[in-house]
């Protein structure tokens, strides 16, 4: 039997965050039900399939372009991309690809594009199901790095709450520059200075490194009075990492990672030690540094790992 693979996309129209594709092969006779377009289904039942189609599928795969390539290449090119990662990442090679829309171009996988497939063919609809959920999922993680702007609840889109927070907070890094009205926002360096938020800026570059190499953001600016604040908490694997982040914007004397010095890693340490203490951590942890360079444009990091603790 042929092998025909479903390929749709989720985030072709926010202001911020990736574009997200899944390409899926479900078997001939699958037994999945409910496979309905992602977007008319609710997140519980979204979620639920999501896993169902992982556990059942022959195979799927995902693709992803981040805010900068699409500002780069166009929404539609970064579009094609991320459908062309996903057909690449199946398990399996399909004989032919059904493509929500319009059909993929320069692609070896033999395609043809279905108008409003996403209503028609299960393995298309198997796709953004899975596009959605993957997608819904990094802004909710977008969300705790910034948390002023609600992406957990519009996603990106261009709500009134998401246009309120533009024009009070400007763009984050996420922000797809080339969009309308994100280009009226941008923020520049010496604004972020006026506003004092340089600090703030570095330790969300930060997040947004943790992110990109598989880390999940647990919490950010983490509040341990009377001791101070951990700037950023992030787990991976059977770990929990705790961050603290120095940032500059300008010349100055001395590095940033100066400033971490025995006063500030003995606040740390407590401060960390009454985190634990609240929540209860049965987790390895340790704690990193990250000094942040915003000078002369592209943004320079110089990481520290494992930085000694005396809190057990």
């Amino acid at each position: 039997m042929a092998l025909i693979a479903g390929v749709d996309e989720a985030g072709r129209g926010p202001l911020a965050g990736p574009v997200v594709a899944a390409a899926v092969i479900l078997p001939d006779e699958h037994t999945i039900e409910g496979l309905r377009d992602s977007k008319k289904l609710s997140p519980k039942k979204r979620e639920l399939l999501f896993n169902v189609i992982r556990e059942k599928a022959i195979a799927f795969g995902v693709g992803t372009v981040d805010p900068k390539t699409i500002d780069r290449i166009n929404v539609r090119q970064a579009t094609f991309k991320a459908m062309q990662m996903a057909l690449g990442r199946l398990g399996q090679k399909p004989d032919k690809a059904l493509v929500d829309g319009e059909a993929l171009p320069n692609q070896i996988i033999p395609n043809e594009g279905i108008i409003k497939g996403d209503n028609l063919v299960d393995a298309i609809k198997a796709a953004s199901i899975i596009a959605k959920v993957t997608r819904d999922r990094m802004m909710c993680q977008y969300d705790v790095i910034f948390p002023e702007y609600g992406f957990a609840r519009h996603k990106g889109y261009g709500t009134q709450a998401h246009m309120d927070a533009l024009a009070k907070w400007k763009a984050t890094p996420i922000h797809r520059k080339t969009f309308s009205p994100v280009s009226d926002h941008w923020p520049s360096l010496n604004w972020y200075r006026k506003q004092r938020r340089i600090g703030w800026l570095g330790e969300r570059l930060v997040a947004l490194k943790f992110l990109a190499s598989g880390h999940r953001i647990l919490d950010m600016n983490v509040n341990c009075s009377p001791f101070g604040e951990i700037d950023l908490i992030v787990e991976k694997d059977s770990e929990i990492i705790f961050v603290e982040v120095k940032t500059i914007s300008k010349e100055q004397l001395g590095a940033p990672e100066l400033k971490i010095d025995t006063l500030k890693l003995s606040k740390l340490e407590k401060a960390i030690d009454a985190y634990l203490v609240q929540h209860d951590v049965g987790k390895d942890i340790r704690l990193d540094a990250v000094a942040v360079s915003l000078i002369r444009g592209k943004p320079r990091f110089k990481y520290f790992r494992a930085i000694e603790m005396d809190i057990f």
